[in-house]
């Protein structure tokens, strides 16, 4: 779940894998997609919208990825999936199929999930403390 940058507007994932937008606080679905697009998210935690469509791979089914979250400067995406791997994404990221860095993790539980580093295009990347997905 996530509020736009005025708080106007929350966005959700159903378990049918809809994203749906609504206005607050009056709680009116919105459905004009134009309006939809130009929308600035506070955050963004969804796995579904045309600005992440390239977290799925080619063989991805619906439930593999599970979890999602763009940094607070809105210029990376992190993903956990079914597999185990936290992956690592420019965001927005509208084009299907994108290569992705694949994140060394450890594990303290299927929970807690800790990024040791990880190699992208652009830099080496430490984060810490654990991302809790």
């Amino acid at each position: 779940m996530d509020f736009s940058a005025d708080s106007s507007y929350l966005q959700v994932s159903t378990g049918s894998y809809k994203r749906q937008v609504y206005e607050v606080p009056s709680g009116k679905q919105l459905v004009d997609q134009a309006v939809i697009d130009r929308i600035t998210w506070a955050t963004w935690t969804s796995v579904l919208g045309d600005e992440v469509i390239g977290i799925w791979s080619r063989h991805a089914e619906k439930a593999d990825v599970n979890c999602a979250c763009v940094s607070h400067s809105g210029i990376n995406l992190v993903t956990g999936d079914d597999f185990g791997m936290v992956k690592l994404f420019d965001f927005p990221c509208p084009e299907k199929f994108v290569r992705t860095c694949f994140c060394i993790v450890t594990t303290k539980s299927p929970v807690d999930i800790m990024v040791l580093y990880c190699v992208s295009r652009r830099s080496v990347m430490e984060i810490s403390p654990p991302l809790n997905l």
